[in-house]
């Protein structure tokens, strides 16, 4: 902005009538001005949109598997067999020799599927910050995240491991908050040098999070958002604005990152179900109370319980529509993986901190010894491939069948310019 001169550069007048909001406001109103002007006259380019959605090279429900396609990660150094489609639906569930390490034990039925889901998170933000350092090597340890729907601070030591230099968590509950604020502030207190924070109350659907930042031209390296974002698809105005909320101070090269429900996986299981309008297991239950024939692209609402965790209502996420408002607003996708894939995928290089944060279940096994209904497909894997008298770490079926409801996506932010009116033009790759 330094360039400009000073009759570019509007005057803000402040009365006694003017209140702190105000004031506020009216600065984002020039800065948002003054950024046009600026891009305006450096670039004095015109481009086109390039290929619309359509136009991908890959469709993207092709992209989503199904329960029935679940990866095998085993590390007990023994090759699996081919299985016939009928008997791989849960044969492909997890599975990893493992030692024994006495200890605590929680006694939630689904500890280790919500440790399962800490850790895609936390491979999620891992893999997109390393992917930041190597494109963007100017952010070093200045790199900044936003954390939309942030709850009570689950993901602060992720980012306190991976030594970003500012947060900013929002988040529509403020006991949640409360809670955040608590955790960050202990955090700061065992920490010799912990990132700087801000934390404030706001529904990122609905609300312009840029006005209440304290420097409103602040831009993020990292936007995460991580098993909420599906709550804004009630109407497109909210989803409009949540990825308003996530692209608009996100700097170019930057990313947005989400983990959401599968909506293609949960039609599937609909479709299935013996009554067409719910499906579960003794964990959790889905219940439709839209109309599903088909359901409506915003608005697809349905009851969502979780064992003494989740009961409330959620939405449905129409992908396609969900890549067509990122592209709206300069996101392009760059990744998107059901769980079952993306656990795959990570597995390996995320094999220590699989163990360490207690992911899969010790089940020992010995040849003609019975074994539970939710665990048999680790009979089968050692019937399979000879290999009995073993520690195996996994998840039972119930909770593997509730992580492959969802997927991991990702969005990179585009450069743009502007065009005569002063709009952007982003400059997609495809």
């Amino acid at each position: 902005m330094h360039f400009l001169t000073n009759f570019l550069r509007p005057k803000i007048v402040f009365t006694k009538l003017c209140t702190p909001k105000l004031v506020k406001q009216e600065i984002i109103k020039k800065y948002d001005f003054l950024n046009r002007v600026n891009f305006h006259i450096n670039y004095l380019i015109i481009l086109e949109l390039v290929n619309s959605l359509s136009q991908q090279k890959k469709s993207i429900t092709n992209s989503l598997t199904s329960c029935h396609e679940l990866p095998t990660s085993c590390f007990a150094n023994v090759e699996t067999k081919e299985t016939t489609p009928e008997s791989r639906e849960h044969s492909k569930l997890p599975l990893q020799k493992i030692i024994i390490k006495p200890g605590k034990r929680n006694q939630s039925k689904i500890y280790h599927l919500r440790n399962l889901n800490n850790w895609i998170k936390n491979m999620l933000i891992i893999e997109y910050i390393t992917k930041i350092r190597e494109h963007h090597p100017s952010s070093g340890d200045s790199l900044r995240v936003l954390e939309m729907c942030c709850g009570k601070g689950g993901d602060l030591l992720k980012y306190s491991k991976q030594n970003i230099a500012h947060l900013i968590c929002t988040d529509i509950a403020e006991i949640s908050l409360n809670q955040c604020k608590k955790r960050y502030y202990r955090l700061a207190q065992s920490c010799q040098s912990c990132f700087s924070a801000e934390f404030f109350l706001s529904d990122c659907s609905r609300d312009r999070l840029r006005a209440q930042y304290k420097s409103p031209w602040l831009e993020h390296h990292l936007v995460s958002c991580q098993f909420a974002l599906h709550f804004s698809f009630e109407s497109y105005q909210q989803a409009d604005c949540m990825i308003r909320n996530a692209s608009e101070c996100l700097q170019s090269g930057g990313f947005f990152i989400a983990t959401i429900p599968n909506a293609n996986e949960i039609m599937r299981r609909l479709r299935e179900s013996s009554d067409g309008r719910s499906f579960g297991n003794e964990y959790y239950n889905l219940q439709f109370l839209s109309d599903t024939q088909p359901p409506p692209i915003f608005g697809a609402k349905y009851l969502f319980q979780l064992e003494g965790v989740v009961d409330c209502l959620e939405f449905l996420v129409h992908f396609p529509t969900l890549v067509k408002l990122c592209r709206k607003h300069g996101l392009q996708l760059d990744k998107v993986n059901s769980f079952s894939e993306y656990f795959e995928a990570s597995s390996k290089r995320g094999e220590n901190l699989l163990r360490k944060t207690e992911c899969l279940q010790t089940v020992y096994i010995e040849k003609d010894s019975k074994i539970e209904e939710n665990f048999s497909h680790i009979e089968n894997f050692a019937n399979e491939n000879q290999c009995w008298s073993n520690n195996y770490g996994t998840l039972s079926k119930p909770e593997w069948e509730i992580a492959t409801l969802y997927l991991v996506c990702a969005f990179r932010k585009c450069d743009n310019t502007w065009d005569d009116e002063l709009n952007p033009i982003y400059n997609f790759d495809s």
